[in-house]
């Protein structure tokens, strides 16, 4: 999986859909931009297909983004030393296989849910995973024992009247644990990850409390950015918000870079397929099943189609009152095509919001499928029932993504490392922090 031989991968031509990806924006768009002459397709030189060339592609900045990628050059990051991590809301593990790729060692990782402990357990027994509710987890040990803290808070609303919100103003949050772990261990770098959803959340007011906290526990924040997993060698089109926090003792803010894109889209023939990203076709796993009734309404929708590519009669019987109104409701009875990314994975791939069909049979995607599109290895095993798997690697960080992210944050740490050698991490890194959080001393001191 992702071998080196497979990196350098530029190409010539993109496809319509491709560049509508690339571009974030919709096909519709892309016609209208070739009747106004925005973007013109060409004839491939082959097959006569619609498709665009590099050279047209490089007026944006999306696409010039890819096209002039240090991918590779990232892709060879090592870190300088052991790097110790915490893990909160660590789920399936998708974020801690990715982090751990990059190079960093999970000294703990917590997690609620039962099923998901069992994941971790059965793939990482070695690991120290600690189950059960975070706000029982006492933090202080690890104080000065490690470098980077990371977690996926649930985004929470908090109540702002008559307030000034700081730290304690946010307990009975989930967001107030992760702070509190944070307050607790002073890592020189965390990442914080939720849903792109954070950045509108209660008008923003919610990101800018949670950066204010943060901030107020010693920390620069590099200001949150929404990543698109498609872009970072995941064939589905995925978006997580990510907060980055740097010691305010450290100066070290300039330092951070957000990893540069692949160069190319990733596909669900990408995911599914014996290819650049796995070694086999996917193997064979359980999975959802539709009902007679749907399944026969699904077999008549086409490859990358969904409820308006069915008869207008079965698309009142299916939509029922939701044919009447607005908004395009492309999750419906949707079918995956081989040719583009998968729709974002939800936690249940039958539901009629949010189907996420085989792009030949007519079926809804397997556990294994879930999960390649996810990212996962192969041999990534999941614990508990069907809908729980399905649930666990629904809700997951996508394994390249936060493989690409470690990278990054490796990146960083090296370059602290390098300022700030490490002699005596229990000692040496315990008496500047304290100094620092108790404003006793200069730090130079």
């Amino acid at each position: 999986m992702l071998t080196k031989v497979c990196l350098n991968n530029t190409k010539e031509y993109y496809s319509v859909s491709e560049v509508a990806d690339i571009l974030s924006v919709s096909k519709e768009t892309l016609r209208r931009w070739d009747v106004s002459g925005k973007l013109v397709p060409q004839r491939h030189p082959i097959n006569n297909y619609r498709v665009y060339n590099v050279q047209q592609l490089s007026q944006f900045e999306e696409a010039n983004m890819m096209l002039n990628s240090l991918w590779e050059q990232e892709y060879e990051t090592t870190p300088a030393r052991p790097y110790n991590s915490i893990e909160l809301f660590a789920g399936a593990g998708g974020l801690a296989i990715g982090l751990e790729k990059a190079g960093f060692n999970e000294v703990l990782l917590n997690e609620w849910d039962k099923d998901a402990c069992k994941t971790l357990k059965l793939n990482r027994p070695h690991w120290n995973i600690v189950e059960g509710d975070v706000a029982d987890v006492d933090f202080t040990p690890y104080r000065g024992r490690i470098d980077f803290l990371s977690g996926g808070f649930p985004c929470q609303a908090f109540s702002y009247a008559g307030k000034k919100l700081g730290f304690g103003d946010t307990r009975g949050t989930l967001f107030h644990q992760f702070a509190r772990a944070v307050k607790e261990t002073q890592p020189r770098v965390f990442l914080g990850e939720n849903v792109r959803g954070l950045l509108a959340h209660d008008g923003g007011k919610t990101l800018d409390t949670i950066i204010k906290v943060l901030e107020d526990l010693g920390y620069d924040i590099i200001p949150p950015k929404v990543l698109k997993a498609v872009f970072y060698m995941v064939p589905q089109k995925r978006e997580r918000l990510f907060i980055v926090g740097i010691r305010k003792d450290l100066n070290m803010s300039d330092a951070w870079n957000w990893p540069h894109p692949f160069k190319r889209i990733m596909t669900m023939r990408d995911g599914l397929k014996k290819g650049i990203l796995y070694d086999t076709d996917c193997p064979i796993s359980d999975g959802q099943l539709y009902p007679e009734k749907k399944r026969r309404v699904m077999e008549l929708v086409p490859p990358g189609g969904y409820w308006r590519d069915l008869p207008d009669a079965i698309q009142r019987d299916y939509m029922k009152a939701s044919y009447f109104l607005g908004g395009g409701k492309t999750g419906m009875a949707r079918r995956m095509s081989w040719d583009e990314p998968c729709l974002t994975l939800t936690c249940a791939p039958a539901q009629k919001q949010t189907e996420r069909c085989h792009p030949e049979e007519t079926r809804p995607l397997t556990v294994r499928e879930y999960a390649r599109i996810q990212t996962f290895p192969d041999e990534w095993k999941f614990a508990g029932s069907l809908t729980s798997q399905y649930k666990q690697i629904g809700n997951a960080v996508p394994v390249n993504l936060a493989y690409a992210m470690g990278r990054s944050l490796i990146r960083l740490l090296n370059a602290i490392e390098n300022k700030y050698p490490t002699v005596d991490t229990e000692l040496v890194n315990y008496r500047r922090i304290a100094q620092f959080v108790n404003s006793e001393l200069p730090l130079d001191e």
